[in-house]
């Protein structure tokens, strides 16, 4: 129960209906037959003499009684329920329904053939169908599990003939003759967004790999290379809209920032600075991928499956096609980090520039305070002289006719010493130096 002003929430209530929804229905069917059957042997005692028949029925009737007895009631239950097992069952299933669609047991998928004509719907593929077909590890399975999360370290493994690639929001499983996507519900694109469309519009065609008339050839790269680098240009183009969008914004507060510094954009600098640091960090990683497949020259080699099951196996540095495929998406991929660098240090360079100036600003304030303090000291000098001329005390001034005078004049005399010696001192505070100034050291 949440207490939210003046109404009460009950957190439980939908999900304990569903709980016991199967045991309320057994115990009031069980009710509605105890009901029917006492009605029919009341009927059939007043028009029937057969006692035999009449304790056969009343054993049956007997017998339902002692399985309502048996049957735990939906208030008996709900009493009964603990908050925190709730809590935690129902955080499981959540988990396990976000690609899990209905049970632990399949994944759903948007499955591609060898001609790029993908299913109309995502189906439902038992996991243990997905192992046993394609040669996989029960374990290569758990990057996709936890498919809310799209700052995982982007992976790509290669298994015997099946390419298993985990980029930003994309999961997928490639042969040589089959794409399947994993649909990940809440990562952050929407299934029916225009990013996931364009996808799978540019997935099934270079799947599709047909020439036509505006002088296109076809694409020479076997078909799970054509869907490696359609993944790959997913996840660049996402990562250069994301980059502009976020350097357009950091750009804009930083030339407001040039003319006034308020604190609302301060603060939206400083949301603004970690979204750019996470992306940075994103980047940096899918670049890291790339470069160590470029590293790698088994791993490029293992790529070329068709090749394998044709009997062409790859070796050594027999990889000029994909080796080439990568680099040009590892140059731009370099491209998008080093401008996203270069904006996180203006930021930071902005952030230090606004450091100095409000420092300048809180020094220029104490100085002031120094200030105010230095004349009050100096007129607290001829405050003192005045109370002691004018204590009701006998003194040599009172018999002269210029005591007054001179103990004005003494009094000016000295507050106006002490300030102008202190404020003197003052000054040479104001003024910096990178270096140690040898008459100053003399001095003091």
């Amino acid at each position: 129960m949440v207490t939210w002003g003046s109404k009460t929430i009950n957190l439980f209530s939908t999900y304990s209906s569903t709980v016991i929804s199967r045991q309320n229905r057994v115990f009031y069917s069980q009710w509605k037959s105890h009901k029917r059957l006492l009605r029919r042997t009341h009927n059939y005692k007043q028009n029937n003499s057969n006692d035999d028949q009449f304790d056969s029925v009343k054993k049956k009737l007997q017998q339902i009684n002692d399985t309502n007895s048996k049957i735990t009631p939906p208030s008996s239950l709900l009493r009964n329920m603990d908050t925190p097992a709730l809590l935690l069952q129902k955080n499981i299933i959540q988990r396990n329904n976000s690609i899990f669609q209905y049970s632990t047991a399949t994944i759903r998928c948007t499955v591609f053939d060898s001609m790029g004509k993908k299913t109309p719907i995502p189906v439902d593929i038992k996991r243990e169908d997905l192992v046993s077909l394609h040669g996989l590890l029960p374990r290569d399975f758990r990057k996709f599990e936890k498919s809310k999360r799209t700052d995982l370290v982007p992976t790509i493994l290669v298994r015997k003939n099946t390419i298993l690639i985990s980029l930003l929001t994309i999961r997928a499983l490639i042969k040589p003759d089959m794409v399947i996507l994993f649909d990940s519900v809440g990562n952050g694109i929407p299934l029916n967004s225009e990013a996931h469309r364009a996808f799978l519009s540019d997935l099934q065609t270079k799947l599709r790999n047909e020439s036509t008339s505006n002088e296109i050839t076809q694409d020479p790269l076997p078909y799970e290379l054509r869907a490696l680098e359609s993944i790959f240009l997913f996840a660049l183009t996402n990562l250069t809209s994301e980059m502009k969008v976020l350097l357009a914004v950091c750009n804009s507060i930083l030339e407001d920032l040039e003319y006034s510094i308020t604190r609302g954009k301060l603060r939206f600098l400083l949301s603004r600075s970690k979204k750019l640091t996470v992306f940075h960090k994103k980047s940096i990683l899918v670049r890291d991928m790339l470069n160590d497949l470029l590293e790698d020259e088994e791993m490029l080699c293992s790529l070329y499956i068709t090749d394998r099951l044709n009997g062409h196996e790859r070796c050594g540095e027999d990889h000029e096609e994909i080796e080439m495929l990568i680099e040009t998406y590892y140059s731009r991929l370099d491209e998008i980090v080093q401008h996203v660098e270069s904006a996180i240090s203006n930021v930071k360079t902005t952030e230090e520039i606004i450091n100095i100036i409000l420092d300048s600003n809180r020094n220029q304030l104490m100085l002031l305070g120094i200030k105010f303090g230095i004349g009050m000291l100096s007129m607290g000098s001829i405050i003192f002289v005045g109370s002691i001329y004018g204590m009701n005390l006998e003194n040599f001034i009172e018999e002269t006719s210029v005591g007054f005078g001179l103990v004005v004049t003494v009094g000016v005399i000295g507050m106006l010493w002490l300030f102008f010696r202190y404020f003197r001192d003052m000054k040479s505070l104001e003024k910096m130096s990178m270096t140690i100034n040898p008459k100053t050291m003399k001095k003091r």
